[in-house]
C-alpha cells in the first residue's frame, strides 16, 4: 500500500457551483449523489431563498456528475460493507444499485490482496489524508482479474469510508471517454444550447443552435445575446437578466432574429452559473424553436438534419462537422481523412428481396460501420447506400487506410434478413484534408471521385484521390497481401545476434531479430516490412509468434548450456499501446515451465515520451507477469530522466549512435560514462548496441558498461552457432 500525502482534487474540472457545495456537504453531497436523499445534504431549516434554491440546483447537477462519473465512486462501512456506489462502480462488481447493504467489497478484492486492502481501510478511516491503494478485483470466483487503484479517506465521523475506484492505466483514458460521449451528445442533440457569460455574450453554442438561426458556429462566438434580437426581444431579455443573476432557474419564450431577417420564435429553458464564491459567472441555455402554433419545432430540424433510418446525420450536418474539424486540423497542424463508402450492387438486394429488406441491411450497415470507427470520429449518410466517415486528428495518413480496412472487413459479412444472408461488399474513397481540398465540399467530391475510382477498380476496396498516393497505397495493399501469406505459410524466422558479458567474456544473453525469407526478394531486414505489417494490422499476429519462437529457444538453450541464459525481443509501440497479445504470454511460458526472467522484451525509448501513454502501467503490466524489461535506443534524447526513473525497467541499451564516436569523441564518451553511473545508481544493468571495434569495446569495459553486443563480437547467427558460442565460457572477447 502506498499512501499519498496531498488529498486528489477529486472535484477538479466541476462547475464552480458544484465544487462550493461539495466544500461544504462533501459526505452527505457524495451519499445524496449516490442516491440517498436530498435532506441528507441539504439542512432542514435552511429558509425558502433564491440562494435554498440555487444550492438545491447545484446539488441536483453534483449528484448528477458522481452518478455518471467516468470512475467508480462507493461507500463502504466499517467491515467494507457497500453501503452506495456510482452506477461505474456497481457495474463493475456487477452489484444493483437499488439495492445496497448486500455485498463487502473484500469479497470483490483477489485474496492475495486481502492484507493490503486491511491495511487501506484502517489507515483511511485513521487519516484526514487520502490513502492509496494498487490491487487487483474480480466481479465473481472465475472472472478476470481487474487491477485498480484505490482512494479513500474516512466519513461520516470515521464510521465509514468514501472510496474511489480508479482503473489502473489511471483516470485519463476514463476522463478523455467520459468527455468524448458528453462531446457527442451536445454535438448531436436535437435541442439548441446556448451559454453565455455574465456580459451576456455568446462563449457556445452546438450545431443545432447555430443552424436555428442560420448562423455558422464561429459567427456566433464572442457575439452579444442582443445581437440576434429586435427591439421586443431585447425588452424581454432585459425583464429576465436580472431574475436570473439572483439564480432562478427560468422557462421563458424569446423572439430571434434569424440571419434571412424573419422572425425564430423560441422556448429557452435557462440555469444560471455560478462560482464557488457565488458569483454570477453566465447561463446556459436550452432552446427548442416553436412552430406558428408554438410547438416545438425540432422534429422538422431533426428530419431535414438526420436520417430517419439509420438516425444518422445527413449532409448539412457532415459539411459543418467536417468544417469543425478542419479548423481543429490548422491549429494543431494534423490530417483529416474523409472516407466516402459505397454499398456495392445494393441495389439487387432491393430488387431480389424488397425495399423494406434493404433498408434493414441498410440499417445494420450503419451499425457496423459505427463500431468499426474510433469514439472520436462521425458518419453520416448521404443517401441512399452511400455514407461518409469523417476521420479526424491524424498524425499518420496510414490510419485512414486501417479504418478504411476495418471498415470493408465490417460489411463483408454476411446480413440475415428475412430471405435469408445477403453478401455485399464497399467501395471506399478517401480524400484528406489539407492536401486534397481547403473546404468540406471539395472534400466531399474529391472523396466521392476516390470512391468511383475504388469501385471501377473491381469493388470491395479503397482508393485515394491523388494519384500518387494511389500508387503508394496499392504498393502497400500488395506487400500486406504478401505479409498475410507470410504469416500462413510461417516465412518468418528469427536469427540470434549474441549479448557479451563484459566483465567474464562470457555469452549471456542473445537478441533475437526478425527477418523474412520472401521467396522472391529473399532475406528481408524489419525495416522492409514492419512498417506495413503495422499498417496491416498483422504486428499483433507476429510479434506474438515471434516471442513463443525465442521462448521456447531460450529453454532449449538453457537445457544445453545447463545454466541461465536470457532472450530479448523487440516489443511494437502499437502492442504496447492496446495491450497487443502479450496477456497470454504468462501462461505459455507457466506451460513451458520455462522462469519468466528468461524473457527481456525490449522497449523503445520513444515510446516513453509518448504524450497522453501511460506507458508505466503497461511496464509494471510486465513485471507482475515476471518479465524483465529493457529501454531500448537509449540516449537519442526521446525520453525524459523523470519517466525513467519511475519506469519498471532493468535495463538500458546505449544507442549505437553514441557507442560509435567512441572513444576519440569527448563528448560522447562522457555521455556512455554518465548512462552506466545513472543506471547503476537506478540499479539497473547497462547493454551497448552497435561495438564495432575493440578501441570501443575497451572503453565501454573502462566505463563499467555491463553488456556489449556488435559486429566486434559476433554478427546475427542461427540459434546453433549461439549455443556453440556460449560453451565456449570466457573466450568470446575482443580484447
Amino acid at each position: 500500500m502506498e499512501k499519498d500525502q496531498r488529498a486528489p482534487d477529486l472535484l477538479q474540472g466541476l462547475a464552480p457551483g458544484v465544487a462550493g457545495i461539495a466544500g461544504l456537504l462533501p459526505h452527505e453531497a457524495m451519499l445524496a449523489a449516490m442516491g440517498g436523499s436530498r435532506s441528507m445534504a441539504l439542512p432542514e431549516d435552511l429558509p425558502l431563498s433564491p440562494a435554498r434554491l440555487r444550492l438545491e440546483r447545484e446539488q441536483d447537477l453534483f449528484n448528477e456528475l458522481y452518478l455518471l462519473a467516468p470512475v467508480g465512486y462507493l461507500l463502504l462501512g466499517l467491515d467494507s460493507l457497500v453501503l452506495q456506489s456510482n452506477v461505474l462502480a456497481a457495474s463493475l462488481l456487477g452489484l444493483v444499485r437499488g439495492a445496497p447493504g448486500r455485498h463487502h467489497f473484500r469479497d470483490f478484492v483477489v485474496p492475495r490482496f486481502h492484507e493490503d486492502f486491511a491495511g487501506f481501510m484502517r489507515h483511511a478511516l485513521n487519516s484526514e489524508q487520502a490513502q492509496r491503494c494498487q490491487l487487483k478485483l474480480r466481479a465473481r470466483p472465475g472472472a478476470t482479474e481487474c487491477a485498480v487503484t484505490l482512494i479513500g479517506s474516512g466519513a461520516a465521523g470515521g464510521q465509514a469510508v468514501r472510496v474511489v475506484v480508479e482503473p489502473a492505466e489511471g483516470r485519463l483514458p476514463a476522463l478523455q471517454q467520459s468527455e468524448e460521449r458528453f462531446r457527442r451528445i451536445v454535438h448531436m442533440a436535437r435541442e439548441g444550447i446556448w451559454e453565455i457569460d455574465a456580459h451576456a455574450r455568446t462563449s457556445f453554442v452546438n450545431p443545432r443552435m447555430a443552424a436555428m438561426l442560420g448562423y455558422r458556429i464561429e459567427e456566433m462566438l464572442d457575439q452579444p445575446l442582443v445581437r440576434f434580437m429586435d427591439r421586443e426581444g431585447r425588452s424581454i431579455l432585459e425583464r429576465n437578466i436580472a431574475r436570473r443573476q439572483q439564480g432562478l432557474a427560468e422557462r421563458h419564450e424569446f423572439k430571434f432574429l434569424h440571419r434571412a431577417g424573419h422572425e425564430v420564435w423560441a422556448s429557452l429553458d435557462t440555469n444560471p452559473i455560478f462560482d464557488a464564491h457565488g458569483n454570477y459567472l453566465g447561463a446556459l441555455a436550452l432552446v427548442n424553436e416553436l412552430d406558428s402554433q408554438g410547438l416545438p419545432a425540432g422534429m422538422a430540424w431533426q428530419q431535414t438534419s438526420f436520417d430517419t433510418l439509420t438516425g444518422l446525420p445527413n449532409r448539412h450536418i457532415l459539411y459543418d462537422r467536417l468544417g469543425q474539424e478542419m479548423k481543429k486540423c490548422r491549429r494543431g497542424q494534423h490530417y483529416l481523412a474523409l472516407l466516402y463508402i459505397d454499398l456495392d450492387q445494393f441495389r439487387l438486394i432491393n430488387e431480389q428481396l424488397g425495399r423494406a429488406q434493404g433498408d434493414v441491411l441498410l440499417a445494420e450497415a450503419a451499425v457496423r460501420l459505427g463500431a468499426a470507427m474510433r469514439a472520436s470520429d462521425s458518419l453520416a449518410r448521404t443517401g441512399g447506400d452511400e455514407f461518409a466517415a469523417v476521420i479526424g486528428g491524424l498524425e499518420d495518413i496510414a490510419l485512414a487506410e486501417r479504418v478504411a480496412q476495418h471498415l470493408l472487413g465490417a460489411l463483408n459479412q454476411p446480413f440475415p434478413l428475412a430471405g435469408g444472408k445477403a453478401m455485399v461488399s464497399a467501395s471506399v474513397g478517401i480524400a484528406l484534408y489539407p492536401s486534397d481540398a481547403a473546404d468540406p465540399e471539395d472534400l466531399v467530391r474529391h472523396a466521392e471521385q476516390a470512391m468511383y475510382a475504388a469501385k471501377n477498380s473491381g469493388r470491395h476496396r479503397y482508393s485515394y484521390f491523388t494519384g500518387s498516393m494511389q500508387a503508394a497505397a496499392q504498393q502497400r495493399l500488395r506487400l500486406a497481401a504478401e505479409l498475410r501469406r507470410a504469416v500462413a505459410q510461417q516465412e518468418f524466422e528469427l536469427v540470434y545476434q549474441p549479448i557479451v558479458q563484459l566483465a567474464t567474456g562470457q555469452v549471456a544473453r542473445a537478441e533475437a531479430l526478425l527477418r523474412w525469407r520472401h521467396p522472391q526478394r529473399g532475406l528481408l531486414a524489419p525495416g522492409d516490412f514492419i512498417g506495413s505489417a503495422e499498417t496491416a494490422g498483422l504486428m499483433g499476429e507476429i510479434s506474438d509468434w515471434a516471442f513463443r519462437e525465442a521462448a521456447l529457444q531460450v529453454q532449449r538453450w538453457q537445457h544445453e548450456l545447463d545454466r541461465p541464459f536470457q532472450v530479448s525481443v523487440n516489443h511494437s509501440p502499437s502492442l504496447l499501446r492496446d495491450g497487443g497479445c502479450c496477456d497470454e504470454w504468462g501462461a505459455f511460458l507457466d506451460g513451458l515451465g520455462l522462469p519468466p526472467r528468461s524473457i527481456v522484451l525490449d522497449i523503445g525509448e520513444a515510446v516513453l515520451g509518448e504524450a497522453g501513454l501511460d506507458m508505466l502501467a503497461q511496464l509494471r503490466r510486465f513485471h507482475a507477469m515476471g518479465l524483465q524489461v529493457a529501454l531500448d535506443d537509449f540516449g537519442t534524447g526521446q525520453a525524459a530522466l523523470a519517466d525513467l526513473s519511475q519506469a519498471d525497467i532493468d535495463f538500458l541499451k546505449i544507442d549505437h549512435s553514441l557507442v560509435a564516436g567512441l572513444p576519440q569523441d569527448a563528448g560522447q564518451h562522457a555521455m556512455c560514462e554518465g548512462i552506466v553511473a545513472l543506471a547503476h545508481k537506478l540499479g539497473l544493468e547497462v547493454v551497448a548496441e552497435g561495438v564495432e571495434n575493440v578501441r570501443q569495446l575497451a572503453a565501454l569495459k573502462a566505463a563499467g558498461c555491463d553488456y556489449a553486443q556488435g559486429f566486434v563480437l559476433a554478427a546475427p547467427m542461427p540459434a546453433a552457432q549461439v549455443a556453440a558460442l556460449a560453451r565456449q565460457g570466457r573466450g568470446l572477447s575482443a580484447s
